[in-house]
């Protein structure tokens, strides 16, 4: 059951309060728009709770506020307040069990997805029209698919962590969702930033590693078929890179090879590649946690 502030919010907020760009212009790229922040972005003078209220009460408010934020308030965008999240970020589901979870407005008998569970919520419930998120392992991903809205995880380091609560710096990444393209390309335009000489350069490859569609089970080989045939169009023929992703992995990380070839063995209803790789990186995940909470 949803906690909100109040009834209506699909009890996405954590807390809601208005943060006012620093200038009001219409030529500004976000004029007009509002958008929710995760609770696990700073904002000066406020307690970043990170879902968790110990957390949130041995914590004390923070002396800066993330220059994501500031981005997006710069380009003329309001907040109206923090959204709830996976307790530490450390879940998929979009389950708080000191919050409450959050509706999903797509499908509101099932979970909205995490960690950045509230920020799509309240996107997809035409609550703002935007959300900040943060993805580690699918914490904006997920929740943008369980929710029916757009969100976007950039390459690692593209986007400013800093003043972000870490879960794992190796992964963490900041995110974001819309419900339109329209809207999710004008909050693109302002976080992600060009290069120097203002070109974007074309990827001169995309690797599609076949193993990884038998998890779609009668829909692998048309999926296949269509995803190669549009990116032959858009980038050629020779962007394509058809690989599996086993070997690649095995070739490459001969330790992480010898457990995908003894899962290869077992009765695992799954995709051995992908299996192995996702529990290496909730190792990973858990190491760096277990080292920020001894900070």
């Amino acid at each position: 059951m949803a906690m909100g502030l109040e009834a209506g919010d699909y009890g996405a907020f954590m807390e809601k309060f208005e943060l006012l760009p620093p200038q009001s212009q219409q030529q500004l790229p976000l004029h007009g728009l509002t958008f929710a922040i995760k609770d696990i972005f700073d904002i000066s003078g406020r307690v970043t709770g990170f879902g968790n209220p110990d957390w949130a009460r041995t914590h004390a408010p923070a002396a800066a506020t993330s220059p994501v934020v500031l981005a997006t308030l710069a380009a003329g965008a309001t907040s109206v307040g923090k959204t709830v999240m996976d307790e530490m970020a450390y879940s998929i589901n979009g389950e708080n069990a000191h919050y409450g979870t959050p509706t999903n407005p797509c499908a509101p008998d099932r979970v909205p997805g995490g960690s950045s569970s509230g920020s799509a919520v309240a996107v997809g419930a035409k609550l703002v029209d935007f959300a900040l998120g943060t993805d580690t392992g699918g914490s904006v991903r997920v929740p943008a698919a369980y929710c029916g809205i757009f969100g976007l995880r950039p390459s690692h380091g593209l986007v400013s962590t800093e003043n972000v609560i870490p879960m794992s710096q190796m992964f963490d990444t900041v995110g974001w969702f819309a419900r339109d393209l329209s809207t999710f390309s004008r909050v693109s335009n302002v976080l992600l930033p060009l290069p120097a000489d203002n070109i974007i350069k074309q990827p001169t490859q995309f690797s599609i590693p076949k193993d990884c569609f038998e998890i779609l089970g009668s829909l692998k080989d048309k999926t296949y078929q269509i995803l190669n045939a549009s990116v032959a169009k858009r980038f050629g023929s020779d962007a394509v890179d058809n690989r599996n992703l086993g070997e690649f992995v095995s070739d490459n990380v001969p330790t992480i090879g010898k457990f995908i070839s003894n899962f290869s063995k077992s009765e695992a209803p799954s995709i051995p590649a992908l299996s192995v790789i996702s529990y290496v990186m909730r190792c990973l995940q858990r190491f760096h946690l277990q080292l920020i909470q001894t900070k």
